[in-house]
């Protein structure tokens, strides 16, 4: 008589995540990774956050962001951009920001992958877009990625119609100049129009990267970067 074949016993399934649960980062990661991609799912100062689905707001107000970013990085060697990308920042700390810009490793920055191609570390710039999220991005979040090592930090709220940037190493916020346009003091001739951006008029929002790229102090930072790309 032939033996029965044996059954590899089941894993039982891991526990859902919930808004409010308290977790690790590893016991969080363990549980997200279960989930499919599309599913945003966030650890905030060891407290899970549920994203909502996103609505014509934040879908819309999103790619401006994503354009002034990614425009900057087209000029800028040594940058990397980043969207909606889970980051790894502390034993409490899972995000996943809507749009990162980092200095790559190899050029000084403070961010890299692990095995798995997780980000490690806090980027130098993190960008969010804040509607039914503002409460969390302007608090939990806001003092999470002070925490992590964040250098500047800008939140888009879009019902108020405002433009925050925080600058962590000073303990402050930025102010634009007076025709509205923000300039980093991480990233040089990184240049946001605030009312262009809460109007989301693309072509304005391009004009001010374009003078922002124009500048001698972004030729010199650019200079900079080139050459520890090329050692």
């Amino acid at each position: 008589m032939m033996k029965p074949r044996s059954r590899t016993p089941r894993k039982p399934p891991l526990p859902p995540l919930h808004n409010g649960d308290h977790l690790t980062q590893v016991e969080f990661h363990r549980r997200y990774e279960a989930y499919p991609e599309d599913v945003k799912v966030e650890l905030i100062g060891g407290i899970v956050y549920v994203a909502s689905p996103l609505k014509r707001v934040h879908g819309t107000y999103h790619p401006e962001v994503s354009f002034v970013l990614t425009r900057y990085k087209v000029g800028t060697p040594g940058v990397e951009v980043a969207d909606n990308m889970t980051a790894i920042f502390g034993e409490e700390s899972e995000p996943q920001p809507d749009l990162m810009l980092r200095l790559l490793k190899e050029c000084g920055g403070q961010s890299n992958y692990n095995e798995e191609e997780y980000l490690v570390g806090a980027p130098e710039l993190i960008a969010e877009v804040a509607h039914s999220s503002r409460a969390i991005d302007m608090g939990k979040k806001r003092q999470d990625y002070l925490e992590a090592g964040a250098k500047e930090y800008v939140v888009l709220c879009v019902e108020e119609q405002e433009l925050h940037w925080f600058h962590f190493p000073a303990r402050r916020k930025l102010k634009p100049d007076r025709n509205g346009v923000w300039k980093s003091r991480i990233f040089p001739g990184l240049w946001i129009d605030g009312p262009a951006l809460l109007a989301r008029d693309s072509a304005r929002l391009m004009a001010a990267v374009q003078q922002g790229l124009a500048t001698p102090e972004h030729a010199a930072f650019a200079r900079q970067l080139q050459e520890k790309l090329g050692r």
